[in-house]
């Protein structure tokens, strides 16, 4: 999954998008253990999927974050 798609999910869609990946993930790493795994190169593509949700999701966070504590000009003029 590129960035771009992933940007394009609402926080409640990213949530779960990142959830299901984890589970995919844990479920690709029992099959390994157990020698049953077909692809073992997509263990690697799937944590990398996970790790743009979460970098996706923490930008997101952070905008959030920003926004909500930029201080106004009557704070900054109290200040």
């Amino acid at each position: 999954m590129k960035a771009q798609e992933i940007r394009e999910l609402s926080d409640k869609e990213l949530d779960e998008k990142l959830s299901d990946s984890e589970e995919e993930l844990f479920n690709l790493k029992f099959q390994l253990a157990t020698g049953k795994i077909q692809n073992p190169g997509s263990i690697v593509h799937l944590r990398r999927d996970i790790a743009r949700l979460k970098t996706i999701q923490t930008e997101r966070k952070r905008t959030q974050e920003k926004a909500g504590s930029t201080p106004t000009t009557e704070e900054a003029a109290k200040a």
